[in-house]
């Protein structure tokens, strides 16, 4: 984990989820564990998908994430997503993590990652975002 500049810069994109850490997203040692913060930033790129798409929308990769700190139970985090890539049918979007600690310090980013989600129908097919 290191500290840079981005965690002094304010958060990039739209707030497209917001949510606790608790007591099912920590590890044996009380941190949240990465996982957990993966899928919830998964999540978040496939709300904003499907707001962008009008509809369902399926995650067909997850770029790579590196902590920048620990995130603490109880921390609040906030997922903000922006389109990077909007293709005939996909859509490219960074997510950034940012985290609000129990006793109140300023918000500091925790990871980024970017996805890539596809439009589909109701069979599961691709279809042309709108």
């Amino acid at each position: 984990m290191t500290t840079n500049d981005d965690q002094l810069l304010p958060p990039e994109g739209v707030l497209s989820l917001q949510r606790p850490a608790g007591h099912e997203a920590i590890n044996m040692f009380g941190d949240v564990y990465g996982g957990w913060v993966a899928s919830q930033a998964v999540l978040a790129s496939e709300i904003r998908a499907g707001q962008e798409a009008d509809g369902r929308v399926a995650t067909v990769s997850v770029g790579r994430m590196s902590f920048m700190s620990p995130v603490l139970q109880g921390t609040i985090l906030s997922f903000y997503t922006e389109v990077l890539e909007r293709g005939t049918s996909s859509l490219r979007i960074k997510v950034e993590v940012w985290g609000r600690c129990p006793d109140g310090r300023e918000p500091r980013k925790v990871t980024q990652v970017e996805c890539v989600q596809v439009a589909i129908d109701g069979h599961g097919h691709i279809r042309t975002l709108p």
